[in-house]
């Protein structure tokens, strides 16, 4: 039997590839001869760089940045097999796990560490650069990533010498980008986003995610003056984005790499398995099993889950997916072709006690399944 293990990570707990190695130990508790093969996964949140490094032999470098909040942070970047692309998380430098819960506050986080990051991802002489934008703790509009790239805020005649921030977008009364980095221009930068929602409005960077990092609604309604504000000032120099499907993407990152960057936009689980080759792993497999941390609506909206399914689809493959929550609004994944989904949690346990033991809930989540599958 070959089984295909192709996970997301479990946020907070364990990695892709942990996942992985925790779903092959419950295999090969039933079946100690299955043909596994583990295809760790990402879609352009956490895990991204260290799937696509895998995927292609390549290679993780380590790079101190600026933090979301200033304080200096390990973050770091892959250059992939083909040596001429670099992989980038944005989540690494400017990510919400970096703060603690008391310190989320989207007026007062900076995305400065995501362009210090992509500055020294240019000093290899690049072709191509792809970054994931998921988990950002930040609603800059991707300013703080262009001042490290070399654009200049300005407050009535003075440069603003501090990191630009979701706060300090209202105080800006004119934008410079003739000193960006000129490497820019010679690299074709892709983004992996999976959201369609645009800068502004109902639907935008503030009023959707805002609250997600910390946002009052008070502070929901300055951040949205504050991008509008600004945005009137970036795209006279740069190019219209706001409306832009994935504009609003990590706080405003979508709309900051389209206006300085003239980054595109794409779908990250896409990228992500056409690197794995993942067609070539699952054409002949009997079972594939994905899952992740949280499995709701949204896992049927571009995410690693339903990739998998799109591709298994075509080659008519069973496809089970294990979580830690599964919320009853993720049934429409049935009919998306998946067989069948099931939780780790076997007994009720606090969210703390799970995060401890998922490896061994994984584990055993799958030996349930894989005996299920057996049969007597």
């Amino acid at each position: 039997m070959k089984v295909v293990l192709a996970p997301d990570s479990f946020k907070e707990s364990l990695s892709a590839a942990e996942v992985c190695d925790a779903m092959s130990r419950g295999v090969r508790t039933v079946l100690p001869d299955a043909e596994i093969i583990k295809l760790p996964l990402a879609d352009g949140g956490e895990g991204t760089v260290r799937t696509l490094v895998a995927a292609t032999h390549g290679r993780v470098i380590t790079q101190t940045v600026t933090g979301p909040l200033g304080r200096p942070v390990e973050a770091e970047f892959g250059i992939l097999g083909d040596s001429v692309t670099a992989v980038i998380e944005m989540a690494s430098a400017s990510g919400l796990p970096l703060l603690p819960v008391d310190e989320r506050n989207p007026l007062f986080t900076t995305t400065y560490g995501t362009g210090e990051i992509i500055k020294a991802a240019l000093d290899y002489h690049l072709e191509n650069i792809i970054i994931g934008i998921g988990g950002s703790a930040t609603n800059d509009g991707g300013t703080g990533m262009a001042q490290a790239l070399g654009a200049q805020f300005y407050k009535n005649g003075s440069a603003i010498t501090g990191y630009m921030t979701g706060d300090l977008m209202g105080e800006v009364t004119r934008v410079d980008v003739s000193a960006l980095d000129s490497r820019i221009a010679q690299v074709s930068i892709k983004v992996m986003c999976d959201v369609d929602n645009p800068l502004l409005g109902e639907r935008g960077a503030a009023h959707v995610y805002g609250p997600q990092k910390g946002a009052t609604p008070e502070i929901v309604e300055q951040l949205e003056r504050n991008m509008s504000r600004i945005y009137d000032l970036i795209e006279p120099k740069t190019r219209l984005v706001r409306d832009k499907p994935g504009a609003g993407a990590a706080g405003g990152l979508g709309a900051g790499l389209m206006a300085f960057l003239d980054a595109v936009l794409c779908p990250g689980i896409e990228a992500i398995l056409n690197f794995c080759h993942f067609d070539d792993q699952i054409r002949d497999a009997d079972l594939i099993i994905t899952g992740e941390g949280k499995i709701d609506a949204q896992s049927a909206m571009g995410k690693t889950i339903d990739g998998v399914l799109a591709h298994a689809r075509k080659f008519q493959r069973p496809v089970i997916a294990i979580g830690g929550a599964v919320y009853d609004e993720a049934e429409n994944l049935y009919d998306k072709g998946l067989l069948s989904m099931f939780s780790i949690c076997n007994q009720p346990m606090s969210l703390p006690n799970a995060l401890q033991q998922s490896a061994l809930l994984i584990e055993k989540a799958t030996e349930r399944v894989m005996r299920v599958l057996r049969g007597p």
